[in-house]
């Protein structure tokens, strides 16, 4: 490999800023056919990447854009390292997660809407139990967030391995004991076949009342219906919802009329948080590329995120 390493940006409409991080890494930008790697800027241009693909079998490493790999799960394959936006949005994201969460546990949402005053309600954060759906960079930072709060935090992730800050590990299959009891709980995972619709009337049958659901992953991890039911017969206390399904939420949605939900058009991070921190990982991963070290943000493949 040279010191500049060959990297082909695409698609066409790639944004500036990408060339701009890809060079400022020490790469020089190439085409396909003479490429040896591939930063893809479009998260939804899977025919695009497709192609892109074909034209460079050499390409022996592939960074896609977001966390969320779901879109190119079908196009993984083991010939070629890929990499993703993993953790580079774990900050903001957990940051809105915090603020979904507080504002729904102290009644934010229906205060926001009313148009008198109205009775006092809410509980704390403080000293609450919290789950936490996920184990990656989103729930990391989540858990630093929480810290202040003196939380009991349980986190359900894949391998039950310890995490600082958390009080309780328990492996996916144990997902369902996490809901017990806790005031808040928080979806931070990704969105494979086994995590689609994992929230659903028995889970939210399972919840406290007064619990609030937070959702900043993947809207298909929810069963809207479900969720909708829950709500308005009070089975939970409330929802914060960043994600949903279907995204965009159409107009009229009951979801949007509901007092007990909050909901974000998808801004855990917004492109002004997004660029900086995607265009950092490309610089350095483009750095590592040249030098032989292991990027950053690694896909498994087998797991599919």
């Amino acid at each position: 490999m040279t010191d500049a390493p060959r990297i082909a940006l695409g698609p066409d409409a790639a944004p500036d800023w990408l060339e701009e991080a890809i060079l400022e890494g020490g790469g020089q930008r190439v085409d396909y056919d003479q490429c040896e790697a591939i930063v893809w800027g479009d998260a939804s241009d899977v025919d695009g990447l497709r192609s892109a693909l074909e034209q460079a079998p050499q390409a022996s490493w592939v960074q896609l854009p977001f966390a969320g790999i779901e879109n190119f799960v079908d196009h993984l394959d083991d010939e070629r390292v890929w990499t993703c936006g993993k953790g580079v949005y774990a900050d903001p994201v957990a940051e809105l997660a915090l603020t979904l969460g507080l504002a729904g546990l102290r009644n934010v949402d229906r205060y926001a809407r009313a148009a008198a005053w109205s009775a006092p309600a809410g509980r704390n954060l403080i000293e609450a139990r919290v789950s936490v759906m996920g184990g990656g960079g989103i729930t990391e930072s989540l858990v630093r967030l929480l810290q202040p709060f003196d939380c009991h935090v349980t986190v359900v992730r894949n391998r039950a391995e310890p995490m600082d800050g958390v009080d309780d590990v328990l492996e996916a299959d144990r997902f369902a004991d996490a809901l017990p009891g806790a005031d808040l709980v928080v979806l931070a995972l990704a969105l494979t076949p086994e995590t689609e619709a994992m929230f659903g009337k028995n889970e939210f049958e399972l919840m406290e009342r007064h619990a609030v659901l937070v959702n900043v992953a993947r809207g298909k991890h929810v069963i809207t219906d479900h969720l909708v039911d829950a709500l308005a017969a009070g089975e939970i206390g409330a929802a914060g919802l960043d994600v949903t399904d279907p995204e965009p939420l159409p107009d009229g949605h009951p979801l949007w009329s509901l007092p007990n939900c909050i909901i974000t058009p998808h801004v855990g991070n917004t492109p002004e948080m997004a660029v900086p921190l995607l265009a950092e990982r490309v610089r350095q991963n483009v750095r590592r590329f040249a030098t032989g070290k292991q990027l950053l943000g690694l896909v498994d493949v087998d797991a599919g995120y």
